[in-house]
């Protein structure tokens, strides 16, 4: 019969946490230790001095650490199991093997005659107690030392010891439950039984509960779903710019909470009485939603968002945190926006709240189409009221230099590395086919570069034509393996980024990125979801590299034949008016790029699609004669409709013709005669 004994020291248990905490903490320590390289970026005074403030905002100071959920699991992790190891290191082992030996201080191998000298030796009355020792120690030492002795002496006992491992003879099984004792005494069930109603019945239904219906408030933009219900009223088809920033105003009251303190209030009319100063029409018209909003959450939110945009200094600190808290979610928010307009395929808004993203990251006002002073006000002191008279960045450089401005080393670092993309190519590709059929698999590819406006003065290195030959090769092998990859993105090598942005302003680390969007200008409406673009590598003006990256768009042909001009818009999520734009138009001629036969490229720049029938008979293939559907069965009836190719009644061959005739001879006698009759 078995014994079963709980775990009163908790040794068990202790064994079971030790080993689910290491293969937890091992792991995710690894991942956290294991940080990726850190980028470089813009290196504009302001820049640096913005990216080291977010620094000590995300590490926070020696008297107030920012720990992140991650960050405080481990510290306790590992801390739960540095006293669980200490705990079971120090433990005693009950289920230790009886070995006479051990206990009588001598060999395995030592004689009868040599246990039974040794064994007198070890009497109490000739040892000697020691200062540490009683008589009652020594006693139940001897005692010990007595049955060791005759398990090793006696035959009955020896026999005990050989068969059951002890020289009592058999004893009970003992199983260890890694459970204290108290928890199954009767005197603690009413306690134990209550904090187990107090855990499933109260704790678990209500970490469920909440679970659930916070997940039904969110949707999967993770923005709350009233949220999305007042995007999908306020946006229209001909929304402006001021629409898309009053729709974005809307929801701050299901957005943000209210949690600053009273003495904010007066610093909080002080920058609503400048705000409707500089900006009186725009605040006039957040005003007003405002109003319809009725919350104080609200106000400070459109208030703390237009000093952004106005570039108006905060001096509160609890209302810095709101403001950094409020610009963090916006992009959240832009992202459910976009989401709603391009579920219509309308392009303006979609438009407009792209555009939006670059005016919050730069804290300028927005417009509906940037102007000459909203690009240059991204340069590093520059400022509307200075009215320079350049154009370009190169030539604000250049104005500067000549007034020997001091604000010019800091434009020059900003101008050096400016995020102004360059479109290399764009065309459509097909594989496999001569020419673009109704409903066919056609590839947007795009190729793309960033060129800083002083690239234009780096020396290009002189190339001779058998080396210009061997990277004209190397290119089309490497748009070919491209074309036939699952990636959306050409892979390119991590140190050619483009690190972080010039984006001062912005409280958070930021990489450039555009959205590449294939759009019909005519009818005003998104052909194809837009795809986010980013990482893309700059000029080498050296000319012995692959400068540009590839990126590609899939998507399927209309189901009607005929000419489709697009434009392509490739447009920034950082910078205000680096937009590129091309309408497909070019009509180039079809070029293979030597693949097999059945895996040609073409490569087409006007999106033309033709019908089925231009195809010729080995292009078409022998498989359609097998789908083709009978002329006389109901599907090919429905596919004659449709103008499509259907088997005649004639190709089921004559034998079968003879037959129906046959059949239909015999049936004419048979009911003659039965008329006969």
């Amino acid at each position: 019969m078995a014994n079963y004994n709980y775990d009163e020291g908790g040794n068990l248990a202790a064994y079971f946490v030790i080993t689910f905490l290491a293969l937890i903490l091992i792991p995710l320590t690894l991942s956290i230790s294991s940080k990726p390289k850190t980028l470089t970026g813009c290196q504009c005074d302001l820049c640096t001095q913005q990216r080291t403030r977010i620094s000590k905002r995300e590490k926070g100071s020696m008297l107030n650490p920012n720990f992140s959920a991650k960050s405080a699991f481990l510290i306790f992790g590992w801390s739960l199991l540095g006293y669980l190891s200490y705990k079971v290191a120090n433990a005693k082992l009950d289920n230790k093997i009886y070995d006479p030996f051990e206990i009588l201080g001598i060999s395995s191998s030592a004689t009868e005659k040599e246990i039974k000298s040794h064994y007198k030796k070890l009497h109490p009355d000739k040892v000697k107690a020691t200062v540490n020792e009683t008589l009652e120690l020594i006693q139940n030492r001897f005692v010990d030392l007595t049955k060791a002795y005759k398990s090793l002496t006696d035959e009955t006992i020896r026999e005990n010891l050989r068969k059951y491992g002890n020289p009592d003879g058999p004893q009970q099984t003992s199983v260890g439950i890694a459970l204290p004792q108290w928890i199954v005494e009767s005197k603690n069930n009413v306690w134990v039984l209550g904090v187990y109603g107090l855990l499933f019945g109260g704790a678990l239904p209500t970490l469920v509960g909440r679970w659930w219906f916070g997940s039904r408030e969110k949707t999967k933009d993770g923005v709350n779903a009233r949220t999305a219900a007042a995007f999908f009223k306020s946006l229209k088809e001909d929304s402006t710019m001021d629409d898309v920033v009053g729709a974005l105003g809307e929801v701050y009251k299901w957005e943000f909470s209210n949690s600053s303190k009273s003495a904010d209030a007066a610093e909080l009319d002080s920058l609503e009485k400048n705000i409707s100063t500089i900006a009186p029409k725009q605040w006039e018209l957040s005003k007003s939603f405002i109003a319809a909003g009725r919350g104080a959450s609200h106000r400070k939110a459109m208030i703390l968002l237009y000093a952004h945009l106005l570039r108006l200094h905060v001096d509160s600190s609890s209302l810095q945190k709101e403001q950094t808290q409020i610009l963090l979610q916006t992009p959240v928010l832009l992202n459910a926006l976009l989401n709603i307009s391009l579920s219509r395929n309308w392009l303006v808004p979609t438009i407009y709240v792209m555009r939006l993203h670059g005016y919050l990251a730069q804290a300028l006002l927005p417009r509906p189409s940037p102007a000459k002073q909203d690009r240059l006000s991204q340069l590093p002191g520059i400022k509307a009221e200075d009215a320079l008279k350049a154009e370009d960045l190169l030539e604000v450089v250049e104005e500067l230099e000549a007034k020997n401005d001091s604000r010019v080393d800091d434009v020059k670092k900003v101008v050096s590395r400016w995020g102004r993309l360059e479109l290399v190519d764009a065309s459509y590709k097909v594989i496999g086919e001569r020419i673009v059929t109704p409903s066919s698999i056609v590839y947007l590819v795009v190729k793309l570069r960033l060129s800083p406006p002083s690239s234009s003065t780096a020396v290009k290195r002189e190339l001779d034509v058998d080396e210009v030959k061997r990277i004209v090769k190397l290119n089309d092998e490497k748009d070919e393996e491209f074309l036939m990859s699952r990636g959306d993105a050409e892979p390119i090598k991590s140190e050619t980024s483009s690190g972080w942005a010039h984006a001062p302003f912005w409280p958070e680390n930021r990489k450039p990125g555009w959205w590449l969007v294939l759009a019909d200008d005519k009818n005003s409406r998104v052909v194809v979801p837009p795809m986010k673009i980013t990482n893309v590598p700059f000029s080498d003006p050296s000319g012995t590299d692959r400068d540009y990256r590839a990126y590609k768009v899939q998507f399927q042909a209309p189901q009607g034949p005929g000419m489709y001009t697009w434009k392509i818009y490739l447009i920034s999520d950082t910078f205000v008016g680096e937009e590129v734009s091309r309408n497909m138009t070019v009509r180039v001629a079809l070029s293979l790029t030597g693949l097999d036969s059945k895996q040609h490229i073409f490569d087409i720049e006007q999106l033309k699609i033709d019908d089925v029938s231009a195809l010729n008979a080995d292009e078409q293939g022998g498989e359609d004669e097998i789908s083709d559907p009978d002329e006389d069965s109901l599907a090919g009836q429905m596919a004659a409709m449709r103008g499509s190719k259907v088997k005649k009644a004639a190709q089921q061959g004559e034998d079968s013709e003879d037959e129906s005739s046959t059949d239909d001879d015999e049936e004419g006698d048979d009911s003659s005669s039965s008329d006969s009759d």
